[in-house]
């Protein structure tokens, strides 16, 4: 990939009052992007092969580009600003016609949800994964103190 991405994965997502905590990174740093209780559930459900009885919108964005016979390239968190991330999801179209790659501005939640029904390759712009604080502690303060709760829950 270029140098000027990154490539990050999800380290996991926790619920938070207002929504989900979706922690991304690699072995060098996380972070987080909040998000709404209903894609964090649909972010949750993709990183366990869990699928519903209805399509979810995500489901039907993706039946919509297979008719389209557009496949998705990957994603990119392209941008932050004020606390807010921007992403783009790029789309690879190829008929009798032609070869066209489409770059679609989407939000980041749900290119994370899609890229992961995709099994597609999530990218941080290196400039915004530079910006960004490191949650990497937080994040395993958190799941060490989610472990110590189902243990003691295991107990009972």
């Amino acid at each position: 990939m270029k140098p000027d991405v990154v490539t990050v994965a999800i380290k996991g997502v926790m619920p938070t009052a207002n929504g989900c905590a979706v922690f991304l990174g690699n072995e060098e740093k996380t972070f987080v992007i909040y998000v709404d209780h209903s894609v964090g559930n649909a972010i949750q459900m993709s990183l366990k092969g869990e699928k519903k009885e209805r399509p979810l919108t995500h489901d039907l964005i993706a039946s919509i580009l297979l008719g389209l016979g557009a496949k998705l390239e990957h994603v990119l968190i392209n941008d932050a600003r004020e606390g807010t991330y921007f992403a783009r999801i790029l789309l690879h179209m190829e008929n009798e016609l032609g070869r066209k790659l489409i770059e679609i501005d989407a939000r980041p939640s749900d290119s994370i949800v899609l890229a992961l029904q995709h099994k597609r390759p999530l990218y941080v712009a290196r400039a915004v994964f530079a910006g960004v604080d490191d949650m990497s502690e937080v994040l395993e303060r958190v799941l060490k103190q989610q472990a110590e709760e189902n243990d003691s829950g295991d107990d009972k």
